[in-house]
């Protein structure tokens, strides 16, 4: 359930604007000479900010318990670290091959567990094959929901959701 938004103009701020919750309400803090259509703009970028922050700092989900259940089952190593990210509008997940660090976009907080269990499987994949060839294939192969995940992906990234 998203929260109220009370958007405050400032004289004092000259470019930036800002979002905080306070008391149960998205306060979003913009320049008082912005027009209708920059505020509502800057409003609904910072509150969908703010939004993802608190869904992941309210979720339950254990990422690295996860990445170790699937590394187990799927004889793959484990990531240094896996973390929910704000930032991958475009991506789903992603792995730095060297340092092993898996990121997990933030819009797959409330996605089905075997969706969130592909992309970990996915970025945890590329711990062993850097690139998406033959090899790659064969092991995300494996996963018996594969098919069903990607369509479900392709579904929510053309707004079916």
């Amino acid at each position: 359930m998203s929260l109220p938004v009370k958007v405050i103009r400032s004289q004092r701020r000259k470019k930036s604007s800002a979002a905080r919750i306070v008391n149960g309400v998205i306060e979003v803090r913009i320049p008082a000479w912005m027009n209708i259509e920059q505020e509502t703009e800057a409003v609904a970028a910072l509150a969908a900010r703010i939004e993802k922050k608190r869904a992941i700092s309210e979720t339950s989900i254990d990422l690295m318990a996860r990445a170790r259940s699937l590394a187990h089952v799927y004889k793959l190593p484990l990531p240094h670290e896996i973390k929910w990210v704000l930032n991958q509008n475009t991506l789903w997940g992603s792995c730095s091959f060297n340092d092993g660090v898996v990121r997990i976009s933030s819009r797959l907080v409330n996605v089905p567990n075997w969706v969130l269990d592909y992309v970990i499987l996915h970025e945890i994949t590329h711990l062993v094959e850097p690139n998406h060839g033959p090899e790659f294939q064969r092991l995300m192969e494996r996963y018996p929901k594969t098919e069903r995940s990607e369509g479900f992906l392709e579904a929510v990234a053309l707004g079916f959701s």
